[in-house]
């Protein structure tokens, strides 16, 4: 008997290590530093639904020297997190990203600025001062001001742009009239650092019909060819999907596993995922079409691509994935 028992063991042992062996790898870059922004993926980690589709996923935090599009290139990650206006700027110097879910619908992108200051409405930018981040958020902006028709290079009937930093001192030390922010964190910064809401003149992108995509999830369209590889981006984006509706339905939850994982100041982590949670809508991860128009007439208005792209996006994975 205790024969049995212990051959019984080892196939069972021998069993699970087969299937450890057996998951397939998949790494995941992320387009900055961990923080709920990201809930999901962390979620769809720690609650075990990526190990549910036979995977094993790596997640790699990002950074002001990190980009996404760089990192896939160069073969360090199966699929990214990247704004829109980034990832069809770098598919058109070849860099072939198709998205291949969009689980952020709205933007969270917007312009603040005091209202003791000078700017109240779109007409008082001329001759100010707006700060502006970079490495793939400038597009937006600069969609915008091409939008409004107003000038970039600075002077009285332009805007001098000020390469913000990717925190809110441009704004507290009055480099800028006016900064960019996302609705669920550096607004919150600012508001940490003792601005009240009432004291803030806010232009919202997504309300002004300016927003961009933000936040898919992106892999390369040549290894998408691979019908397998297809296959484990279904797998991948179903539990991917599948952790942002946790997320959204357990923020708090969710807020303490990025913690776990690395977030900073707790308090914030979960203020992100309740902001994060108004981009997400259903969490079908599904792109609405619509919106990618928007953004790639953006950019071909800005010059930033210089012909409309064609196959930088599918929906066939978010059909398979989720029902």
């Amino acid at each position: 008997m205790k024969a049995l028992t212990l051959s019984l063991l080892a196939g069972a042992m021998t069993l699970a290590a087969g299937q450890a062996m057996a998951a397939e790898k998949v790494t995941l870059q992320l387009k900055w530093v961990t923080q709920a922004q990201f809930a999901g993926y962390y979620v769809a980690k720690d609650k075990g639904f990526y190990e549910e589709e036979g995977l094993d996923v790596e997640i790699k935090p990002g950074g002001p020297d990190i980009a996404p599009e760089q990192v896939i290139a160069g073969g360090g990650a199966d699929v990214i997190v990247d704004w829109m206006g980034g990832a069809l700027a770098a598919r058109e110097k070849g860099v072939s990203l198709v998205n291949i879910a969009q689980p952020f619908k709205k933007a969270g992108m917007e312009l603040v600025c005091p209202k003791d200051g000078p700017v109240k409405t779109e007409a008082d930018f001329k001759g100010k001062t707006l700060g502006v981040w970079f490495f793939g958020n400038e597009y937006p902006f600069y969609a915008w001001m091409n939008k409004l028709g107003m000038s970039t290079d600075g002077g009285a009937d332009g805007v001098t742009v000020l390469k913000q930093s990717f925190d809110v001192q441009p704004l507290i030390q009055k480099q800028a009239d006016c900064i960019s922010v996302m609705t669920y964190n550096e607004y919150w910064q600012l508001i940490d650092a003792g601005f009240k809401a009432e004291d803030l003149t806010v232009f919202n992108y997504s309300e002004m019909g300016n927003d961009l995509l933000e936040d898919g999830i992106y892999a390369m369209e040549d290894k998408l060819k691979d019908p397998a590889y297809e296959e484990k981006m279904v797998k991948f984006v179903r539990a991917s999907m599948k952790g942002w509706k946790y997320a959204v339905d357990n923020s708090d939850e969710a807020a303490g596993i990025v913690m776990d994982n690395g977030g900073q100041d707790e308090n914030h982590q979960k203020r992100m995922m309740g902001e994060v949670a108004k981009l997400i809508d259903n969490a079908d991860g599904k792109l609405v079409e619509a919106a990618y128009e928007r953004t790639a007439k953006a950019l071909l208005d800005q010059k930033i691509i210089t012909k409309a792209p064609t196959g930088a996006w599918t929906s066939s994975i978010t059909d398979k994935a989720v029902q």
